[in-house]
């Protein structure tokens, strides 16, 4: 198969290649997609827990006061409120660091900049590879002499999963 930004001239391959070529591009767009996915849904928790924290400038939050804090979706428990100036963050892999409110607004926007150039970046590959399965099935369905493709092989690693 191709390397990496490697060209193909279609009328070399066989049909049962082309097949087995749109197969693999079929698979890497179904990942694809699922990584697109998670990382939509990772951009939208960053951007919940931003709100919360812009909203907790409240003066409503008074230290020592009754709160609830939620333990699951469906599961609270009580508690009392340690500081009304201080937060914890989800730093990730079961790790939390305590920021002042400002400092985790940043800590959040930041989260949701990266998140969203991967997100672009992502994208850009998802419409390569859609575009490369086109000219696959055009080139099977057809059998007729079709331009050359760049295969643009995702390099997962390169993203971050959140």
């Amino acid at each position: 198969m191709a390397e990496a930004g490697e060209s193909v001239n279609l009328d070399t391959l066989s049909v049962q290649q082309l097949t087995q070529v749109k197969q693999q591009l079929d698979q890497e767009l179904e990942h694809l997609t699922s990584s697109f996915a998670q990382l939509q849904a990772a951009q939208s928790k960053f951007r919940d827990c931003l709100r919360c924290v812009q909203g907790g400038k409240s003066s409503a939050l008074q230290e020592n006061k009754p709160v609830l804090v939620p333990l699951t979706n469906s599961l609270y428990v009580g508690g009392t409120l340690a500081s009304a100036s201080h937060v914890l963050v989800d730093v990730g892999t079961g790790f939390y660091v305590e920021k002042n409110i400002k400092s985790a607004a940043e800590f959040y926007e930041g989260k949701m900049t990266e998140v969203g150039g991967n997100l672009k970046e992502l994208e850009g590959i998802v419409q390569s590879k859609t575009n490369n399965v086109r000219v696959i099935e055009q080139g099977t369905s057809h059998n007729a002499s079709t331009p050359r493709i760049t295969y643009a092989w995702a390099n997962s690693t390169s993203l971050n999963q959140y």
